[in-house]
């Protein structure tokens, strides 16, 4: 996000430069993947996670959501490390929730409904290895519903060109620092201004149609 928000318009880079910090800052801790009671956890990842945490906080069932780091070689990267694209993480999100209420094949459909699909090498106007999309399953059950989503999408033929998102087995997890955090809150004004410059609901809206309300 920090070469992306440099590269769109001038009046928007002077809304988000105080978004970033001190290149000393340092991660939050690792956070198991270890729900509470009755919840289950899955992670997703679908380019910048401010964006996929607004998206999944507005699921009924939904219990709480961490952004931050998986599927890299790096122990607890700090954002400016996962920026360079050389740790091998990309941006995921950590969901925890309550599968009474809303199931993994569920969450699915909302993950595939906030992804391009199509794009292997970053999301929208976010470009590098560590904005790939993907779905990363902690349980064999996960796997399963994941590859079928997958292929269930394929065989729709929705699209002709190839449905890129990894299916990985969850690696060590590292929340990301804490400003990243529930940031579409904390800076509302300044995430709209991204989101939009992004061009994400444009795409999306071109890939999957107009949102039901």
């Amino acid at each position: 996000m920090l070469r992306t928000l440099a590269a769109i318009a001038a009046v928007v880079a002077a809304l988000v430069v105080g978004t970033q910090l001190p290149a000393q800052q340092t991660p939050s801790p690792a956070r198991p993947a270890t729900p509470a009671s009755g919840l289950e956890i899955a992670t997703f990842a679908s380019g910048c996670f401010w964006c996929t945490e607004a998206d999944f906080d507005k699921v009924k069932g939904v219990a709480s959501t961490v952004s931050g780091y998986m599927g890299g070689h790096t122990k607890n990267p700090t954002y400016q490390q996962v920026s360079t694209g050389r740790t091998g993480h990309t941006e995921v999100l950590q969901v925890a929730f309550d599968p009474k209420v809303v199931s993994y094949a569920q969450l699915l459909d909302v993950f595939w409904r906030n992804v391009d699909p199509l794009d292997k090498d970053g999301q929208f106007c976010d470009r590098g290895s560590q904005y790939r999309p993907g779905i990363f399953f902690h349980t064999e059950e996960q796997q399963r519903l994941a590859e079928e989503s997958k292929a269930a999408l394929v065989a729709s033929k929705r699209f002709s060109q190839p449905i890129v998102v990894e299916i990985t087995k969850a690696s060590e997890f590292t929340a990301a620092e804490n400003y990243h955090q529930d940031y579409y809150k904390k800076e509302p004004l300044r995430y709209s201004i991204y989101r939009h410059g992004c061009g994400r609901d444009a795409r999306l809206e071109a890939l999957w149609g107009k949102r039901e309300k």
